[in-house]
């Protein structure tokens, strides 16, 4: 990315926090709608990208149903950036009804228990919000990784944005990121990470819609070696101004040998909890990016055939 590129892109995501959380929410819900369907009938990459991953999700869906499920798909994305950019606007309690957590008590009794906890979703709904939430409605804060921005200036928007919410925020790279986050398990705390795309290329290999990709073993790993509970969440939206989400049972540390074996069993596990979730509202599943290995694949081939050319 050039310097006046990341300028620019510092600069939108500035304008974004500093007019959008000023707006009505009406007038921020219906911006949102009007940029979501402009992106979706410019049909770029990001959009054909979204629709060829959810026809693994939907299989059999035909063209239209497609099409239909990425219009839902952009509006629920841009709502998702709406709600982000108005989120440091909000009162503690419209934090807290915002967000309707179903089976929360998964969570509550592993804190109480004294046992750390990693919590582990997928991009599905907004996860930033159910964070503000956990933070704001049980009082708790908690431990996330984010993934290194360009430009720098951007990156820092970002942690400070969320260290504003009540979080602890870790850089993706650097090393040092898995210490940390095992301390504040071994003290009883929370850890959140999203999980459902390997940003390392080091990841586990799973079965996902019926296809090989790869998802982080961080949550898994860390689980084990400290003795967390691992509890998948899944959120989406249902047509009203509340997010819903769900806390699923904790993912068992399997007994098997190895710990490689142990934590690709748990990968999985997670990995079935987040299709079964994604599957019911796959409208709400904000995968713009390349997952598959099969389409990782064809992409590197593609690059090599490019420099291959030069």
């Amino acid at each position: 990315m050039s310097a006046a590129r990341e300028r620019l892109t510092d600069a939108l995501y500035g304008l974004g926090w500093a007019g959008v959380k000023r707006l009505p929410e009406p007038a921020a819900a219906a911006l949102g709608r009007r940029v979501a369907d402009t992106t979706w009938k410019r049909r770029g990459k990001g959009v054909t990208r979204l629709e060829s991953n959810l026809a693994r999700v939907v299989p059999g869906a035909s063209p239209a149903r497609l099409r239909q499920l990425s219009h839902a798909g952009m509006r629920s994305y841009m709502r998702y950036w709406m709600e982000f950019f108005r989120l440091p606007a909000y009162s503690e309690q419209q934090i807290r009804d915002a967000c309707e957590i179903h089976d929360v008590h998964h969570l509550t009794d592993g804190l109480a228990a004294g046992r750390g906890v990693v919590l582990a979703l997928p991009h599905l709904a907004n996860w930033d919000l159910a964070g503000a939430w956990a933070v704001t409605a049980l009082k708790t804060p908690f431990t996330t990784v984010a993934e290194r921005l360009k430009p720098e200036t951007l990156y820092d928007r970002f942690v400070a944005y969320r260290e504003g919410l009540g979080m602890e925020v870790l850089p993706h790279t650097g090393g040092s990121a898995f210490g940390t986050l095992a301390r504040r398990l071994r003290a009883g705390g929370m850890v959140c990470l999203v999980a459902d795309r390997d940003l390392s290329d080091t990841g586990i290999e799973v079965e996902f819609f019926g296809e090989t990709t790869r998802m982080p073993a961080g949550p898994a790993l860390l689980a084990q070696q400290t003795g967390a509970l691992l509890l998948p969440v899944t959120l989406w939206y249902d047509g009203t101004s509340v997010m819903q989400g769900r806390v699923h049972p904790a993912v068992p540390v399997p007994e098997l040998e190895g710990r490689r074996e142990r934590v690709a069993a748990m990968t999985q596990g997670l990995a079935d909890v987040f299709a079964g979730g994604i599957a019911e509202h796959p409208e709400d599943w904000h995968m713009l990016q390349r997952l598959w290995l099969s389409d990782l694949d064809k992409d590197r081939a593609a690059g090599r055939q490019r420099e291959g050319k030069r």
